[in-house]
């Protein structure tokens, strides 16, 4: 999840994204600049599959739809947004942290969860769930997890897969052809875990 701070910023770290292989970007959805550029970076990008994150309020579902996005994720647990979702046509992930909001979310029907923050939590909190909770939803982990962290939790088991934010980029200049092989060797990586389990999954 890209938490980008100008319009530009954004183009480029999608741009780059985009290039080596990334195909699920979500960007924060905390800017009034963001909706215009959307056509932009579809355009620009067009095999990445675009969606919103951090998404509290209607309002931003609003907005999200009337930019021809079909996803997007909370950071948090309120059943009425999933609702008004919904009805806008957007397939709305909700954040879960205790076991309670876990079982309300599979019971008002999520078959995907986001696991926020998962830092705070660990690798070995959701496998520890299945016994009291029984079947549960595919978990995306969120919050915090760095690359390589977040290679540990798809080979452990620990999520069904992970969210990467701004520790994707480091303190590297986007221009960087050491952050360029270093973000083609997470795409490589995930692949072949991928192929291996036909279930782990990065997004940014």
């Amino acid at each position: 999840m890209l938490r980008p701070h100008d319009p530009q910023r954004v183009l480029a770290e999608v741009g780059l994204l985009h290039a080596v292989g990334w195909r699920h970007v979500e960007l924060a959805w905390t800017a009034p600049w963001l909706a215009p550029l959307i056509p932009t970076l579809r355009e620009q990008c067009p095999q990445v599959q675009l969606g919103a994150a951090s998404v509290t309020t209607a309002q931003q579902l609003r907005q999200i739809a009337a930019a021809g996005l079909s996803y997007a994720f909370m950071p948090i647990w309120r059943p009425e947004l999933l609702l008004h979702a919904r009805d806008l046509g957007i397939t709305l992930t909700p954040g879960v942290f205790t076991p309670t909001e876990v079982h309300q979310a599979r019971c008002h029907g999520c078959t995907v969860v986001k696991l926020f923050p998962a830092t705070a939590l660990g690798p070995h909190y959701w496998p520890q769930l299945r016994a009291p909770l029984g079947s549960l939803p595919t978990c995306i982990a969120a919050g915090g997890l760095g690359p390589e962290t977040a290679l540990q939790w798809l080979q452990m088991g620990a999520a069904d897969a992970v969210a990467l934010g701004q520790k994707l980029f480091g303190r590297h200049s986007l221009n960087d052809p050491t952050l360029r092989q270093r973000l083609e060797d997470l795409v490589m990586v995930v692949n072949k875990l991928q192929a291996l389990s036909c279930g782990p999954q990065m997004g940014d």
